[in-house]
């Protein structure tokens, strides 16, 4: 008896969205660039967020922005998450931000040290991490998470109302989410 070869998950997510342009299920989520609720979150890329978040607060497609990363925080007044919330408040009329965390997150209390161990045990030679080290990388410091979900929350609210090129009149807020429930408490 031939076993069966199984499909891996990008073939069948690749054959699903074939069906999805061909039966035309794209049309339920047609809606402009332009978010209706005027209001941008960056949050976290867990997965227990793809459908709680949006569900837990009532969004459906073409609401708001979304921009996500490890640990829904902002460790850089220049990177990317920045640059898309500029976008979002110059670009298409956001003038709201919520800063989502959330609870048990993977990258609370995440080490250094240790992410540049596992790179190296995944073929990473140790001359490209030398290499950063030498452009001025601290890369330990880098990859490092936050101690504590709140606090960081509250981190990138502060450096997100107090940043040059963010207009005081957007309104600027932090939360965190129960990864299980949904629930929304306000930090402050």
């Amino acid at each position: 008896m031939e076993k069966q070869k199984e499909k891996d998950p990008l073939s069948e997510m690749l054959e699903y969205n074939k069906r999805f342009v061909a039966e035309k299920m794209y049309e339920q989520y047609a809606t402009s660039k332009y978010p209706d609720r005027k209001i941008a979150i960056v949050t976290c890329m867990d997965t227990r967020l793809v459908q709680l978040l949006p569900a837990a607060l009532g969004i459906k497609n073409g609401d708001v922005k979304i921009i996500k990363n490890a640990g829904g925080t902002i460790t850089n007044p220049f990177d990317s998450t920045v640059r898309s919330l500029l976008v979002a408040i110059y670009e298409l009329g956001v003038n709201e931000v919520m800063i989502i965390g959330h609870t048990t997150c993977g990258v609370q209390g995440m080490d250094g040290a240790e992410m540049l161990h596992l790179m190296r045990q995944r073929g990473i030679d140790e001359e490209h991490i030398s290499l950063m080290k030498h452009c001025g990388i601290d890369l330990e410091s880098w990859l490092h998470g936050f101690d504590e979900t709140d606090a960081a929350v509250l981190e990138t609210v502060d450096l997100v109302k107090n940043h040059p090129l963010v207009p005081k009149d957007v309104v600027v807020k932090g939360y965190i989410m129960d990864s299980v429930t949904g629930e929304l408490k306000t930090i402050e």
